[in-house]
This record gives C-alpha cells, structure tokens and sequence, in this order.
C-alpha cells in the first residue's frame, strides 16, 4: 500500500503544492484507493485559505458532503469516467476538482488532487449552480454569495498548465516508488546473502574476502579437484578443508587429517601408506594407512611444505593414478581419494630453491584458495569477537565487549590470526569473573600496548632498549588520545604532561587523527 505520508514529503511535491496555492490559491489533497481522504500535518500545510469551502465545512452537512468527494472521484474513475491522466470532475457544490489516479504494480493506490474552482466559461451559470446546490445548508446568504464571488477562476490555459503539473507528479512519485522498491529489493537480496554469507560451516565472517572465498567455496566443492590452501597458521585451514568436503559429494565418506609436521620420515610413511607385518622393528602386524582409511572419502594433509622429497614422490603417484605400495609390502593398493593439502610456506619459492617437487607443486595447486589473514579482514573482528563469547560461555552468562574493549582488539595486529583470537576472547570470559560487560583492562598486555609492530601487521625483530621505548611512548599517547575523543587537553592531563609537550611529541610521531581512527 501507498505511504501516503511519506509521498507528502517529497520535495516534488512540496514544490507542486506551493505552485498551486501561490499562482490560484488552490489546495492540493490526497486520498487512498477507497477514496478517504489523508490528513495529518504533512499534507495540512498544502491547504489553503478559501472562504467558500471553509464556509460549506462549517456546518455538519457541509463537511459530509465534502468528505464524499474524493470518494465520488473514486466511483467516476473505476466507472470508467477518466482515463490514466488528470481528469475534470464537478464535487457536490458544483466546483471543479481535478485528480490524477496513482497506480503501482498495476494495483490502483488512490488520488492525488486539486481544485475547487471555476472555469473561464459561463462563471455566471457556474456561480448560480453553486448557489443552488448550497441553498439547503442553511448558510448566510449574504456571506455565502460573498464566498462565492472569492473563488478562484481557471482560464483553460491555466487548467491545462494544473492537469501538467498534476500528470508530472504523479511520474515523478511512480519513479520514486520504483526506486524504492529497487533499493528495498537490493537490500532484500543483501540480507539475505549477508545473513547466508556470515558464516560457512563454522568459518565466520562477513567481510568482501570472506564473501570471494565463500564464492570460491561454492565452486570448488562441488568437484572432485585437488586444491590447495594457502594461509598464515590460525586461519582456519582446517576449517576450509572440512568446509569443501561437507559440500561435496564426499560428505557421507570419511574426512581424514594429518598434519605432516608432526611425524619423522619413517613414521609419517607409515601413517598414511600404511606397513606390512615384520616391515620394520615392532610392526608386528598389519596396519592400514590413512590414505586407506579415506577412501572414498577426502584426505587434509596439512603443511605439506614440511614432507619429504621422498614421500613426495609417494604423493605424485597417488594423485596420479590413485595407486601406493605399504611399507614392507609388495602388494600395490588402489583408493579413491581427494586430497586438499594445506601450507603457511611459500611453495612456490620452495620448488625455485629444490626443496619441493615442481611436478608435484602442479598437481596439487589445481585450485587454489588463499586465506586472509585476519588483519587484512579488520572487520570480522566484531563478528568472531561475538561467536567465540557464545562459544565459550555456553551454560553461563551472556556477556558483551565494551567499546573500549573492541578498539584494543581491532587495533591489534593479530599474528596468530583467529586462533589468537579465540583464545583472547576465552582468556577474557575467564579474567572478568562475574562481569557480565569486559573491559578493556582485562585484554592481554601484548595487546594492550603492542611494541613490536612494524606498520604492516608483521612482527618485526626486536629493537633496542630507545626504539622500545619511543614505540611505547608513541603507542601510549595514540591510547591516550583516543580515550579523550582527541582532546589534547584531556589526553595530557591523563597522561601526565603539559598540553604543549604533548602536541609537541603528536607532531613528531605524526599522530593525525584522520589516519589513527
């Protein structure tokens, strides 16, 4: 239904309306699609001072009458009366009104109109109708006649120029209920794709990286691709793998993970091809390996960079043909595996300086899905901050991060990534007791004042004994300005020096405040 009100604030029609009241002193009124006439303060003000009908609505049969009007516009347009633009209609008093019907969506949403008027021909005749059909409303007849030779007459030039401006309103308020419902079905789609895209099988976030990797996602499970996931460590590598192979086709089949620094050579072989009895000292039976155990299924392995040059080459043919040898055994095996390896090394790089195979590198990079760190995705922050604070507070109270709280941890540069985060966000539920609001001196001192940061979220090595000091020097005043809202004044009482020291040192740190939010 048509937002009446809302439509009376349109500057168009402001505008409209104070066309017509100043050139003809004519109202300008609006009414829904049973012809009940709006009334409110926003459409009042497009009312004018019209002795004639301001007399007629003085008595009760007056204002009965007139309320009927809009609803007689209504009954002559859907008898088929008028047409889709402005047209004449004569009220119960004998004036002429004319109205423009509103559609949308091809449903009729009422009227807008204006009048109350004579037209250029026969005025005479007109103001004798007039006073016929109010000569039973017991009016004054000397104030009535009075009030009729005050109404306005219309040349048909100046109609003509009225049913314009009408007919222009009317598309000016059809293009803006257009781009109305355009922008209402845009953020329709957006919240629902925000509400979706928030989180992808326990991978959070809402940021434009996370939305192209949630895109990627989408593409890549759906096959049966090797891929390769590249991240800084805690970003959720595991996650992702996991993510792929619950919407594949695989989903019902195992899901296997090995992280393949956690083994020597010999005993990493053995776990995932398996060994024969007698194979080395203590196989005293048979073992499957995991690359068995994940057939059919889909096989994480996990820093790949830190595997062998020989179990490359085990690696190759699996993925080649589908085929491995256990250790001690001579007996070759066939699986049906996918494998998505996962690495924080530059592998790349690796097989430039021969520490890993090139052949391999090709056949595992089919698809590759590169994870941001979560410095390069600031915005998440909040969103992961409120899952882990439900996470690890199930069964107890709800609590929430103050803002001050928040600003040290978007502030922070997080080299451990979400992870790190995690583990803040669990060290502050246990820290603040029974509070239910965290503050920000429960968060981590690294956190709180960070030194070693070299401006691009990187660790740096450690300075000497001066730079520590002037990066917490400079560290603690930024602190101190921002809790002050950049007061300087304030900032240096808290911080305990004079307001001149304090600009003096802003300007040699290049504290703007512009590029320091």
């Amino acid at each position: 239904m048509q937002d009446w009100k809302e439509l009376a604030g349109l500057r168009v029609i402001r505008r409209m309306a104070e066309i017509v009241n100043k050139r003809w002193n004519l109202g300008v009124g609006f009414a829904d699609s049973s012809g009940a006439l709006i009334r409110g303060p926003e459409v009042t003000r497009f009312a004018t001072h019209r002795p004639f009908c301001e007399l007629i609505k003085s008595c009760r049969e007056g204002r009965k009458r007139c309320s009927q009007t809009a609803i007689g516009m209504i009954e002559h347009h859907n008898s088929g009366g008028g047409g889709e633009g402005a047209v004449a209609y004569t009220c119960h008093a004998g004036l002429t009104e004319i109205y423009v019907p509103v559609k949308s969506d091809g449903e009729e949403q009422g009227l807008i109109l204006a009048g109350g008027m004579f037209t250029e021909r026969h005025v005479r005749r007109q103001r004798e109708k007039v006073l016929s059909s109010c000569a039973d409303l017991d009016l004054p007849a000397e104030e009535l006649q009075k009030a009729v030779r005050k109404i306005t007459v219309l040349s048909d030039e100046a109609q003509e120029y009225l049913r314009d401006l009408l007919e222009l309103v009317v598309r000016e308020t059809l293009v803006y209920q257009e781009e109305i419902a355009h922008k209402e079905r845009r953020l329709d789609r957006l919240t629902r794709e925000l509400a979706e895209r928030s989180s992808y099988r326990n991978i959070i976030g809402k940021s434009p990286p996370m939305r192209e990797l949630y895109r990627l996602l989408d593409k890549v499970a759906g096959t049966d691709a090797t891929v390769l996931i590249e991240g800084e460590n805690g970003t959720g590598k595991e996650l992702v793998s996991r993510a792929i192979h619950f919407n594949s086709s695989r989903k019902n089949k195992p899901v296997v993970v090995q992280n393949c620094s956690a083994f020597n050579d010999n005993l990493l072989d053995s776990e995932l091809f398996g060994h024969a009895r007698g194979a080395f000292t203590g196989a005293v039976g048979t073992k499957k390996g995991l690359f068995e155990v994940a057939d059919g299924g889909t096989f994480f392995l996990d820093e790949i960079g830190d595997m062998s040059p020989a179990l490359q080459v085990k690696l190759l043919r699996i993925l080649q043909e589908g085929t491995f040898i256990p250790v001690g055994s001579t007996q070759t095996r066939k699986v049906d595996v996918r494998i998505i390896a996962a690495t924080h090394r530059d592998l790349k790089k690796m097989v430039e300086q021969g520490l890993f195979r090139e052949d391999l590198y090709y056949r595992i990079n089919v698809i590759t899905v590169a994870l941001p760190p979560l410095r390069k995705r600031r915005e998440d922050i909040p969103v992961l901050a409120e899952y882990f604070l439900a996470k690890h507070s199930q069964g107890k109270r709800k609590c929430q991060l103050l803002s001050s709280c928040m600003e040290r941890l978007m502030d922070y540069h997080w080299p451990g990534n979400v992870r790190e985060l995690e583990n803040e966000i669990e060290r502050l539920l246990v820290l603040c007791s029974d509070d239910r609001q965290i503050g920000e001196e429960f968060v981590s001192p690294r956190i709180r004042y960070e030194i070693y940061h070299d401006g691009e979220g990187a660790s740096s090595e450690a300075p000497g004994l001066p730079q520590a000091i002037e990066r917490l020097e400079r560290t603690m005043i930024l602190d101190h300005l921002k809790q002050a809202r950049w007061n300087k004044t304030k900032a240096a009482i808290t911080l305990g020096i004079s307001r001149r020291n304090l600009i003096r040192k802003v300007k040699a740190f290049e504290l703007d405040r512009r590029r320091n939010r």
